[in-house]
């Protein structure tokens, strides 16, 4: 009901500006011990991981992990920070994320703006959560895409002591030729090198920490048969289904909705959905699957899981719905 009341006001504000604001009031209220939110136990095991409930936060919120503790109030089962890279980077020049409230959607094109992987580690140590913590891991836009497999691997190295899983991604539009990764040879040599540096860091440390990849909604059959096959030849933990959109339907002809960038929120829920159940389909099972994208509410999450996911994430539908989503979520699954 705060939130309700909240949202008309953070809309008159710069959505950049609105995002840094709310997670600031949502800190100094978990300080206080204000706005926590009471959600069902419904436990759930998934990559070898004991989850408390299957709904969990998507990266991008929580980029540097500076707001764990406060995200964590609000009932998520797990929580994703990130996409974070090897060097601090400032992402892409501002106005660059946008809202289309009458869609219920959202277009970034942020660019993987975070502090870089070393602030996000301090980060990290100095939140008191002892949940089920995903770090989401992307590569410099300086960085060649030839030698992106170098970043990842900074990446993996540096968080592996400090996440429960790891994610791999390679499916934001708004970095040079990221999805180009997806296919081919870039993601055979990916998956290859990251697996093997993955095994080699669980046995170093004695435990093991899954891998995960997260892709985009705008792939071709083919696409979706490649990329199982390689997830499948390595032995990749889980996937992430999926990403932003490109495309802009259900958009067409509203404010800002020609705006270059990822295309999240309601309008991706379909082709999200779709490309979930796609993936479960060739998968059969044998690879477990997080369903994100276009979640506004519990029978969505339902949907969702109809297709084929063990866990969902939310993201976009926290902004147009607020944290009562996660609760809403919780309760229909």
């Amino acid at each position: 009901m705060l939130y309700s009341l909240a949202r008309p006001l953070l809309f008159t504000l710069a959505p950049e500006r609105a995002h840094e604001l709310t997670l600031s009031l949502l800190k100094s209220s978990h300080k206080m011990g204000m706005m926590r939110q009471n959600v069902a136990s419904k436990p759930v095991t998934c990559m070898g991981i004991e989850f408390p409930n299957p709904v969990g936060l998507a990266a991008g919120l929580d980029k540097n992990g500076a707001y764990i503790d406060a995200l964590a109030s609000q009932g998520f089962g797990f929580i994703e920070i990130g996409t974070i890279t090897p060097l601090p980077q400032s992402g892409n020049p501002e106005p660059r994320l946008f809202r289309l409230p009458k869609a219920k959607a959202i277009i970034n094109r942020m660019g993987f703006n975070n502090d870089g992987v070393d602030q996000l580690i301090e980060n990290v140590k100095a939140a008191k959560f002892k949940g089920v913590l995903g770090i989401n891991i992307g590569k410099n836009a300086v960085t060649p895409v030839e030698k992106a497999v170098d970043d990842y691997l900074i990446c993996l190295e540096k968080v592996y002591n400090y996440a429960s899983y790891i994610t791999v991604n390679i499916s934001s539009p708004n970095t040079k030729n990221l999805r180009s990764l997806q296919s081919g040879d870039a993601l055979t040599e990916l998956l290859e090198t990251l697996k093997k540096r993955q095994l080699e860091l669980a046995d170093e440390n004695q435990h093991y920490v899954p891998l995960v990849l997260k892709v985009a909604p705008d792939l071709e059959p083919e696409d979706i048969n490649f990329i199982a096959q390689q997830l499948l030849k390595f032995k990749i933990d889980g996937l992430i289904v999926t990403n932003t959109t490109l495309s802009r339907e259900g958009v067409e002809g509203l404010p800002f909705g020609d705006e270059a960038g990822g295309l999240s929120g309601a309008p991706v829920f379909e082709k999200s959905t779709a490309c979930l159940a796609a993936f479960a389909k060739v998968l059969n099972g044998q690879i477990p699957l997080i369903g994100v994208g276009g979640i506004l509410s519990g029978a969505d999450a339902v949907a969702k899981q109809k297709a084929g996911a063990s866990l969902v994430q939310v993201y976009s539908g926290l902004i147009y719905t607020g944290p009562t989503l996660v609760k809403d979520c919780v309760d229909a699954l």
